[in-house]
């Protein structure tokens, strides 16, 4: 039991000190991001997503630039019941274009976001590193304008998590799902 203790805390460390050189992509254009996106994949390395993962559906993501320059961020996914659960945010922008921060009340967390991979037209991969307590959980989202994937998104995508010390089996593609209404 105690190596299997110490191997799973290795494992977070190496990933949140991996998790902390992911930077920004180097041309990061924050009108281009903005608009429609489903979250077509989903990674982490928090301990919630175990129990979590079977369950994750295909949700919708409005991103809205500010005049700021911070980044309005609304989702959505509609729930087996017909509900919708909401969320929003307003990410902060920092000094380095396409890395932005916010608290989550909702969570009790803070969140370091960075949009690492984009092709503003077809997709988007944000790394975020989440803080609660003293401890971080990596949490890599992968966007795209359709919720249409082709395979080589997929592997560009699970390589990245791999990367970023996720492991294999919490990586997930979610399946798609109806959408919400626009009305709150």
């Amino acid at each position: 039991m105690t190596s299997v203790v110490v191997k799973m805390l290795c494992l977070l460390l190496c990933a949140v000190f991996a998790s902390a050189d992911v930077m920004p992509m180097t041309d990061f254009d924050l009108q281009k991001v903005e608009g429609k996106w489903y979250l077509v994949g989903f990674a982490t390395n928090a301990k919630w997503f175990v129990s979590h993962k079977d369950d994750m559906k295909m949700g919708t993501a409005m991103l809205v630039p500010t005049q700021e320059g911070d980044l309005d961020l609304s989702y959505s996914n509609l729930k087996s019941d017909g509900s919708c659960w909401r969320m929003t945010y307003l990410a902060k922008k920092t000094e380095t274009p396409g890395r932005f921060v916010f608290y989550s009340q909702r969570w009790g967390n803070d969140n370091d976001m960075r949009v690492v991979d984009a092709k503003f037209d077809e997709y988007a991969i944000f790394h975020t590193i989440k803080t609660k307590g003293g401890v971080s959980e990596i949490l890599n989202k992968l966007y795209s304008r359709t919720p249409e994937m082709v395979d080589d998104l997929k592997e560009k995508f699970r390589q990245f998590c791999l990367d970023t010390g996720i492991l294999e089996e919490n990586i997930v593609m979610l399946p798609q799902n109806g959408e919400c209404s626009v009305a709150a």
